[in-house]
Order: structure tokens, then C-alpha cells, then sequence
């Protein structure tokens, strides 16, 4: 797998689109930061970090309204290994004019589009979500 981020976004837009209540995920610590960040701003109902002998599981709980339509309209990759998306504290946007999130990693961590213009400090833009 040559892009683990793509690939948890991949699942969570496969389920939300399938259904499920729930999806695993092959875990890291910035997944587990990603899907933080999901959670706080209202886009999965939970997400539980579950140990094993490998690297561990990532299980994130899905959110849905009460039509049953997916919370995550669209969620997509900026930056991939192959091209890199960075931009300074000043070209840090809002998505779809505040509606939605951009998720970046910064030297402070990883964090919302929000939370970085607040601080005043650049990343890489790992996704959005809206």
C-alpha cells in the first residue's frame, strides 16, 4: 500500500456509501489524529483504537441522518506521496465557505483548516471533508 491515508478514505467512503455501522482499518497514529478530527467536528459518531500483535485496529463508527444519508458528503485526498500539497498560514482556506473541513498536518500536529488559521501556521493538507 504506498498510501495508508487514501486508503482509510477510501474504506470510510465505501462504507458510508454501503451503509455500515462501522469500518476497520489498519491503524496508525495519524489515522487515529484524522479520525479525531472527524469525530470533533460532527462527520463519525466514534472511533475506538483496538490492540492487537500487528499494528492495531482502527474501528471508526459511522454517522448517519435520520434519512439514513451519509454525514461525509465528500471526502478526498489533497496531498498524496507523489505530489505534495502544502500551503503557508496565510493560503489557508475555507472549504465550500466554511461548510465544510480541511484537514492538515502541521509542526503543532494535525488539525483543521479552523484551528490553523487561528494559530496562525501552515501544513500540508492532508484532506477535506465536507
Amino acid at each position: 500500500m504506498s498510501d495508508p491515508i487514501a486508503d482509510m478514505l477510501t474504506r470510510i467512503r465505501n462504507a458510508g456509501k454501503a451503509k455500515h455501522n462501522s469500518v476497520d482499518i489498519p491503524g496508525s497514529r495519524i489515522k487515529t489524529e484524522i479520525a479525531r478530527i472527524l469525530k470533533e467536528s460532527g462527520y463519525i459518531r466514534n472511533y475506538k483504537v483496538i490492540a492487537d500483535n500487528k499494528q492495531g485496529i482502527l474501528r471508526v463508527y459511522l454517522k448517519y441522518t435520520s434519512d439514513q444519508k451519509h454525514t461525509i458528503f465528500k471526502i478526498q485526498r489533497v496531498s498524496k506521496p507523489s505530489l505534495r500539497r502544502y500551503c503557508l498560514a496565510k493560503a489557508v482556506t475555507p472549504v465550500y465557505n466554511g461548510l465544510g473541513i480541511a484537514i492538515l498536518s502541521t509542526s503543532q500536529g494535525v488539525m483543521t483548516d479552523k484551528l490553523a488559521r487561528e494559530k496562525n501556521i501552515g501544513g500540508e493538507i492532508l484532506c477535506t471533508v465536507w
